[in-house]
């Protein structure tokens, strides 16, 4: 009879089965933050002169620089244009699909649909939408005997036109989870409430959304993170134009790393995200986690 493993043994053979996960995540995680912070401290390299430390002179030049605060700025409101739209549209849709009602699972399929599509391919089928003259919203205001309008090229809505692209793209994600969160109530919940005398609003603020906020919590920090990471579709749409009307931070990014070749810039700027990210995420745990209710 083989006896029992004594403690130590378990304990190497659990950090045994763990060191796999351990080394990806430190070789593709924490290494490229270490790098990244340590490059941001450095200068720009050249061909004839290699980067030299510079502590924070970096992060002095990004404060005074003015198009930073634009992107920035951008940033902050792309967020806040499209992370409560979204989680409220999830909702309303996961809201509306879980009753029972005709062709509910070709609803469904129709409000996942755009979440099936790479984002590139979503940002092309928009783009013919806004295309001057011959985009289907130009098209749609000539029927009604309106002018038409260039919408990526107008710097007052073009970041607009690219917060209803990432509306349209995540809200059928985030519905995904509020139909399981749903389905995961009991039937007998609205029952006891309306033998209380609770209508239908009341239902809902009382009971149902106070059941929803560990789902809302999870979808808010996605949608935060999703947002302040935005990219794809501004190499299709705007590419942060038109005079970084619709720049946002991961695009600055790309832009100061490979086409400007400013890696020092690039690097600042991404600890400056990550920073952002990190403040964000325990933010909403802090501000949320008091008002989310575990069954």
């Amino acid at each position: 009879m083989i006896g029992t493993p004594s403690r130590p043994t378990r304990a190497v053979t659990g950090w045994l089965l763990v060191l796999p996960a351990t080394v990806v995540l430190a070789a593709f995680t924490h290494l490229p933050i270490v790098t990244t912070l340590i490059a941001s401290l450095h200068s720009r390299a050249t061909a004839i002169r290699p980067a030299r430390f510079v502590g924070l002179d970096n992060y002095r030049s990004l404060a005074a620089d003015p198009v930073f605060w634009k992107v920035m700025g951008n940033t902050v409101a792309f967020a806040f244009g499209t992370v409560p739209v979204s989680i409220a549209l999830a909702l309303a849709m996961a809201l509306w699909v879980n009753r029972r009602i005709a062709g509910r699972g070709l609803l469904r399929l129709a409000f996942f649909l755009p979440t099936m599509l790479p984002m590139i391919a979503a940002a092309n089928l928009w783009l013919f939408f806004y295309t001057p003259d011959i985009g289907l919203l130009d098209q749609c205001l000539g029927l009604a005997g309106l002018s038409g309008h260039n919408w990526l090229g107008d710097p007052s809505t073009a970041l607009p036109c690219l917060m209803a692209v990432t509306i349209w793209k995540e809200s059928g994600f985030f519905m995904i989870f509020y139909l399981a969160a749903l389905q995961g109530l009991s039937a007998e919940l609205r029952e006891a409430a309306m033998l209380e005398g609770a209508g239908p609003v009341a239902y809902f603020r009382r009971v149902l959304f106070p059941l929803l906020m560990p789902t809302t919590l999870f979808v808010s920090i996605n949608a935060v993170l999703n947002a302040f990471k935005m990219v794809d579709p501004l190499f299709i749409l705007t590419k942060g134009g038109p005079s970084n009307a619709s720049n946002l931070l991961l695009y600055y990014i790309y832009e100061n790393a490979f086409s400007f070749n400013d890696g020092a810039t690039a690097a600042t700027l991404t600890v400056v995200l990550l920073g952002l990210l990190a403040v964000l995420a325990i933010s909403q745990f802090v501000l949320l986690d008091r008002r989310v209710h575990y069954r």
